[in-house]
């Protein structure tokens, strides 16, 4: 492979087989978490997960070589994920490096709020301004349930501080049926009161085993739930280009979303590509195709070989995800 060299296929544009511009990065920071969420652990979370080890991790300069290549590639915006992005070390610094990006337009960040009370400053100072929070319940004992820790007063003080300081907050729920559904209208309220937009999400089976079934909620089922609450003589409508959400007026004002991926699908206006915490370059979550970057970074590719796989990717993207209980793509493309 060649040497390190810049490429020129500045402001170029990634577009897919299905005439998508693929223009946005979701980048996981690392596979650990400080929450044990039902919806991600094993069914005896005693059990755990076997975790990559640090040295499996793309470095922080790894990440930045690639985000540098996929900007000069026409990709503008990035969310930083995780597993919990906020708990790896280093990741302040990290963060503040983003912006010394030419072209990155638009850096979120998606956390389940634990740590950001005391990151939030930081965030902001890096020039970050939009979260997309996670939080499947406003009752502390039930947070406990879900969670598996007891740290649902951390979480709050988090959201408000954020929100005193100025981020655009996104709420996500993952609604399931028998644990929080009895609350989704208490999230709207939430939502009208703290002027943030709360998103329901269908419960996706990212682990093989007999929860989900049981638990899962369709968005059709949540509409109708919420049907007091939404105005029906105005149709819904999809968000912003590439946004998964579709969101739904409210009666008094303002407006929740849904995210439904295995009633409806995710993939109209996908514009996404994902980068799991070791490295894998994947097109779709539930395609089973995934590119080694890491392998070429640490072989000594140039810039080149590094775009040339950002575009193998592109054309492998499906036109729709297939999201089916099966291990081949299930479970290992977590992170």
């Amino acid at each position: 492979m060649k040497k390190h060299t810049q490429t020129s296929s500045k402001n170029s544009e990634l577009v897919d087989q299905f005439s998508r511009t693929i223009s946005y990065l979701r980048l996981s920071l690392t596979d650990r978490c400080n929450l044990r969420c039902i919806y991600c652990m094993p069914e005896d979370r005693e059990e755990g997960l076997q975790m990559l080890q640090h040295s499996d991790l793309l470095s922080y300069e790894e990440l930045l070589r690639v985000i540098n290549v996929a900007v000069d590639m026409g990709m503008n915006k990035l969310r930083l994920t995780g597993g919990e992005p906020l708990v790896r070390r280093g990741v302040m610094d990290f963060i503040t490096a983003l912006s010394a990006v030419q072209g990155l337009e638009e850096v979120r960040l998606t956390t389940n709020g634990v740590l950001l009370q005391e990151k939030a400053a930081g965030l902001y100072d890096a020039g970050i301004r939009k979260l997309n929070i996670s939080l499947d319940t406003l009752r502390p004992e039930r947070f406990k349930q879900i969670t598996g820790v007891d740290l649902f007063q951390q979480v709050w003080q988090g959201i408000e501080t954020a929100e005193k300081m100025g981020f655009e907050i996104k709420l996500n729920v993952v609604a399931m049926k028998g644990i929080n559904d009895d609350e989704l209208e208490d999230f709207i309220q939430f939502s009208r009161a703290h002027e943030v937009t709360v998103r329901f999400i269908e419960y996706l089976p990212i682990l093989l085993n007999t929860k989900w079934k049981h638990h899962y909620i369709s968005r059709e089922e949540i509409v109708e739930k919420l049907s007091p609450l939404i105005n029906s003589k105005v149709y819904p409508y999809y968000g912003k280009e590439g946004t998964p959400s579709k969101y739904f007026h409210l009666t008094q004002g303002g407006e929740a979303g849904m995210i439904s991926p295995v009633s409806h699908g995710l993939c109209h206006n996908c514009n996404r590509l994902r980068l799991t915490a070791d490295g894998m370059l994947k097109s779709c979550l539930v395609h089973e195709s995934t590119i080694n970057l890491k392998t070429a970074l640490r072989e000594n590719a140039g810039d080149e070989d590094i775009a040339a796989l950002f575009k193998r990717a592109v054309f492998l993207k499906p036109e729709q995800g297939v999201y089916r209980l099966r291990e081949a793509t299930i479970g290992r493309n977590r992170w």
